[in-house]
């Protein structure tokens, strides 16, 4: 996969027609790929993890898991065994609007995982939250579909996909 910034450069008529968007820069590289891509899934939860391990028992086929948890810090909605599960199941890599925990794991693993900090607690348990549909944070909306490219310089979504 060519880099973030070759890929806006290549592709300045699909920027400037809004066709991608920048990610604002919020997030940090957790997982051992720094550079991931794939058609996006998403959730939409608020400190239960639940449905993050329901998705990622589903066949990734490739795809980029964004994880809608509110921004929130008080527990993690990843760690190293879902990291695993979501290899196991070709999941690309996921990006967390949240916390995640055992950091040093999941650098271990070949998938990428972008999230917002680390937080030692696991999340709650209660099956509550939304799937595939429309998610808004980082100043981007992104919906069911759509592609997604990341690495060291950050992340862009696109409604079309990309040449790398």
């Amino acid at each position: 996969m060519p880099n973030i910034t070759d890929l806006l450069d290549a592709n300045e008529a699909l920027l400037e027609a809004g066709k991608i968007r920048i990610v604002a820069p919020l997030f940090r590289d957790y997982g051992g790929r720094i550079e991931f891509s794939g058609a996006i899934a998403t959730i939409k939860i608020f400190e239960d993890n639940t449905l993050v391990r329901e998705m990622l028992c589903e066949s990734g086929n490739g795809r980029v898991l964004v994880v809608d948890g509110g921004g929130s810090l008080r527990c993690a909605l990843l760690g190293d065994q879902l990291g695993a599960l979501a290899v196991k199941n070709g999941w690309s890599g996921l990006v967390i609007y949240g916390a995640i925990r055992d950091a040093a794991a999941l650098a271990k693993l070949p998938l990428g995982v972008k999230a917002l900090n680390t937080y030692p607690l696991k999340s709650l348990k209660r099956g509550l939250g939304d799937r595939n549909l429309p998610v808004r944070f980082g100043e981007v909306t992104f919906a069911p579909g759509e592609w997604l490219y990341a690495d060291s310089d950050g992340i862009i979504v696109s409604s079309v996909m990309l040449a790398t």
